[in-house]
């Protein structure tokens, strides 16, 4: 289950709020985020908006479905860390090498 991380959600939801605010590029900015699962794992994805993403694996987004599969089984889900990356392209590559780390990395990496 995940610990209390109402305030590390938080802390990350403004973060990312004042950088979409201050992007005046025509390109959106892309995230690598990861989320933690009531059951403990962790879940990591790419997207332009984690908040908005973190809510859609919640099923908290009204008549919208579109959280993962694996996440839909393991509600709630608490978003726990994101990376702000150049490009989709370098996102999907970061997302790849995060989900080859292991747990106690992962961990490690959440926590700075």
């Amino acid at each position: 289950m995940p610990t209390d991380d109402t305030t590390d959600s938080t802390a990350i939801a403004e973060s990312i709020t004042e950088a979409a605010e201050g992007n005046t590029a025509s390109t959106p900015i892309w995230y690598v985020y990861m989320v933690e699962c009531a059951d403990g794992t962790y879940y990591t994805g790419i997207t332009t908006d984690p908040v908005r993403r973190t809510s859609e694996h919640n099923g908290t987004e009204p008549g919208v479905q579109r959280g993962a599969r694996y996440t839909r089984a393991r509600r709630p889900v608490a978003l726990v860390y994101t990376e702000q990356v150049p490009s989709r392209s370098e996102a999907a590559r970061r997302e790849w090498a995060l989900k080859r780390l292991s747990r106690q990395k992962k961990t490690a990496l959440r926590h700075g």
